[in-house]
């Protein structure tokens, strides 16, 4: 490898850095989140990982357009989970649950997802094919690496994406619901203890006797007192 080469691999090195850092702040101001654009980048060693697998299949060498291509596939895989992602918070919004968002957003946009990347890969076979004539040393690469990192991150987009937003975003839920039903558990006036209660109705039945059985035994008194008056009252309206 030539110094030229060299220059130029760290002058594209740090525009994939500079690039994937712009994309990262534009998905921040867009989504109001600084974990959920981490998430979408997830998608970029995917596609890396496609481009570098279909170039050792076809035992093309890296190169620049190699790293050219990686620049591009950056936008291109991004934009797929982007408008993943966008629905599934949309659906949140409208009251869903993570699952049942995720379900419903990736069944929508399975179909459009699939159709571009499909365009663009059978768009790049003649690239890849070799079939341009003399530029086939700077196409061929580009194209390979867009091709296998396409359809690598298409895969993986629509799998492993909505297994790390339900594990993060659904985690988050869920730990917010369990602190909603604890507050709402302390919240909650307590009621009495059986014991207690058992306790209070208890000491309350004799008291409550106490009463009943002392008012027969004041009447009698009455009544025995009351009987000699009434006897000789009887006896003087006799005489009279």
């Amino acid at each position: 490898m030539t110094a030229d080469q060299q220059e130029s691999f760290a002058q594209l090195g740090l525009a994939l850095l500079a690039a994937i850092l712009i994309v990262y702040v534009v998905m921040v101001a867009t989504f109001k989140s600084l974990l959920q654009p981490l998430l979408l980048l997830v998608s970029v060693p995917f596609a890396a990982t496609g481009a570098i697998l279909l170039q050792v299949a076809t035992g093309i060498p890296l190169g620049v357009a190699s790293l050219v291509g990686v620049l591009m596939l950056v936008g291109i895989v991004v934009t797929n989970a982007i408008v993943l992602v966008d629905l599934v918070n949309q659906y949140r919004e409208r009251g869903m649950e993570v699952r049942d968002a995720l379900l419903h957003g990736a069944s929508r946009r399975l179909r459009p997802i699939l159709m571009t990347a499909l365009a663009t890969i059978f768009a790049l076979f003649p690239l890849a094919l070799g079939i341009t004539g003399s530029g086939g040393f700077i196409s061929q690469p580009l194209a390979l690496v867009v091709i296998g990192g396409l359809f690598s991150s298409t895969l993986l987009t629509l799998l492993v994406l909505p297994a790390l937003y339900d594990l993060v975003e659904g985690g988050r839920e869920r730990r917010r619901a369990r602190r909603a039903a604890e507050r709402a558990a302390a919240d909650e006036p307590r009621a009495p203890e059986p014991a207690l209660a058992a306790t209070g109705a208890a000491a309350a039945a004799p008291a409550a006797a106490a009463p009943a059985a002392a008012g027969p035994a004041a009447a009698a008194p009455e009544r025995s007192v009351a009987g000699p008056d009434a006897e000789r009252a009887s006896a003087e309206e006799d005489d009279d």
